[in-house]
C-alpha cells in the first residue's frame, strides 16, 4: 500500500516543478494549503444535505404541489405474470417484434395484449408528476443557493476580474475549502431515471474533476469553472416546475431564458474565458507539467460535451419558439399505441386528449423531451 501510494501521488505528476508535498504540508503559522483528506469532511455534510432534502420535499415542495392541484396520477397496473416480469426486468423493457410473437405463442396471447402489458409495466416505473416537481423544486432551492452564494464570493475575489491571478504564487495560495463530494450525494439521491447510467457517469467524471482541483490547489479556476456551470442549472429547474404546473407559457419562456443563457456561458464564457486562462495564462506564468495536461484535457472534453449539448438545446428551443410550445418531460406520460387509438372513434379520442391537456398546454411535442435532456449537463 505505500508503494501504491507513493506512485500514486508521485510529485513529478501531480505539482509543478521545484515543488513539493513537503512544501506544502508544513506552511507558515495560521496558513493552510488543501490536502486530499480534507475531502473526507464532504461525507457528513453531504448526508446532512440528503436529510435536508427529504425534510424540503415532505414539508415545503408537496404542500406547494397541493396548492398547484398537482396530484399523483393513477395508471393502470400490468396484471401480475412470472414469464412476461422475468422477460421485463432481465432481457428487455421493450420488446421487438420477434419477442412478441414468441411471448405470444408462449403465452397463447393476442401480440396486442402482451404489448399492453409491457406499456403498463414501463408505467408503474415512472415518478409521478408530483414527485418530479418536489424533486425539480428542490433542486432549483439548491442550486439557486449555491450560486448566489459562489458570486457573493467570487465577487470579491480578485481572480473573478483578473484570471491570471489564478496562477500567481500558484501553488501557495490560501483559498476556502470546498466540497465537491456533497455534490455526488446531491445527484445520486435523484429518483431513478432511464438516462440514470449516463448521468452518474458524468457526474461522476464532473465530481473528480472538481477533486482534482482541489488536490492540486487550483481552487481559483476551479471556483470559475463551477460559477460558470451553475448559472443555468436554476432557471431549467424553474422551467420544469413551470411545466408541472401547466404554465406553459411562463415554462417557455424560461426555458428559451435558459438556453441563452446555456449557450452564452457553455460556448463562449468558458472557451474564452476558463480555457484562455487554464491553456495559455498558466503557461506563461507557471509553465506546463504532467497534471497541468490532464487537467486541461478533462477541461476540453467537458467543452466538447458543451457544443453537443447545444446543439441539442438548439434543436428543442428551435421548436419550442415554432411551435409555441415546449415538450413535457416524458416520465410522467402515459404511453399509448396505435393498436389501442384504433380501438377507439375518432369522438372519445378527442375526449381523451382534452381530458390529459394535449391540446398544447401540457401535451407530447417532438421526438424528445428537454426536460429528458438536462440530466446530461
Amino acid at each position: 500500500m505505500a508503494a501504491l501510494s507513493a506512485w500514486f501521488w508521485n510529485e513529478r505528476f501531480w505539482l509543478p516543478h521545484n515543488v513539493t508535498w513537503a512544501d506544502l504540508a508544513d506552511p507558515a503559522p495560521g496558513v493552510e494549503y488543501p490536502k486530499a483528506g480534507h475531502l473526507l469532511s464532504a461525507l457528513p455534510l453531504a448526508l446532512g444535505i440528503f436529510a435536508v432534502r427529504i425534510v424540503f420535499e415532505r414539508c415545503i415542495a408537496g404542500p406547494c404541489a397541493s396548492i398547484l392541484h398537482i396530484q399523483t396520477e393513477l395508471s393502470r397496473r400490468a396484471q401480475p405474470n412470472a414469464v412476461l416480469e422475468k422477460v421485463f426486468t432481465s432481457i428487455t423493457r421493450s420488446p421487438d417484434s420477434r419477442h412478441l410473437e414468441g411471448l405470444s405463442k408462449q403465452l397463447d396471447w393476442d401480440v396486442r395484449k402482451v404489448q399492453r402489458w409491457f406499456r403498463h409495466r414501463r408505467n408503474q416505473d415512472k415518478p409521478s408528476t408530483r414527485t418530479k416537481f418536489c424533486e425539480s423544486m428542490w433542486r432549483f432551492t439548491f442550486y439557486l443557493y449555491i450560486f448566489t452564494y459562489g458570486i457573493r464570493f467570487l465577487w470579491q475575489s480578485p481572480w473573478m476580474w483578473d484570471t491570471r491571478h489564478c496562477w500567481y504564487n500558484y501553488p501557495y495560495q490560501v483559498t476556502l475549502k470546498m466540497l465537491p463530494s456533497s455534490d455526488f450525494f446531491l445527484h445520486i439521491s435523484r429518483v431513478f431515471l432511464q438516462d440514470f447510467l449516463i448521468m452518474f457517469v458524468h457526474h461522476l467524471a464532473t465530481i473528480s474533476l472538481i477533486s482534482f482541483s482541489y488536490v492540486n490547489n487550483m481552487l481559483r479556476v476551479g471556483s470559475l469553472v463551477m460559477c460558470v456551470h451553475d448559472t443555468s442549472d436554476f432557471l431549467l429547474e424553474a422551467a420544469k416546475l413551470a411545466n408541472y404546473a401547466k404554465y406553459q407559457r411562463l415554462c417557455d419562456f424560461l426555458f428559451v431564458v435558459f438556453s441563452m443563457i446555456f449557450f452564452g456561458t457553455r460556448l463562449i464564457i468558458f472557451p474564452f474565458w476558463i480555457l484562455n486562462t487554464t491553456l495559455f495564462e498558466s503557461w506563461e506564468i507557471i509553465g506546463p507539467y504532467p497534471s497541468w495536461w490532464l487537467f486541461n484535457f478533462l477541461l476540453l472534453v467537458l467543452q466538447v460535451l458543451h457544443i453537443l449539448w447545444s446543439y441539442l438545446i438548439a434543436g428543442i428551443a428551435f421548436k419550442a419558439i415554432m411551435r409555441g410550445k415546449v415538450s413535457k418531460d416524458d416520465r410522467s406520460d402515459i404511453e399509448s399505441s396505435s393498436e389501442e387509438e384504433t380501438e377507439t372513434s375518432p369522438k372519445e379520442r378527442l375526449k381523451t386528449a382534452s381530458s390529459r391537456g394535449e391540446n398544447g398546454t401540457n401535451g407530447h411535442f417532438g421526438s424528445k423531451p428537454w426536460s429528458q435532456n438536462h440530466n446530461n449537463w
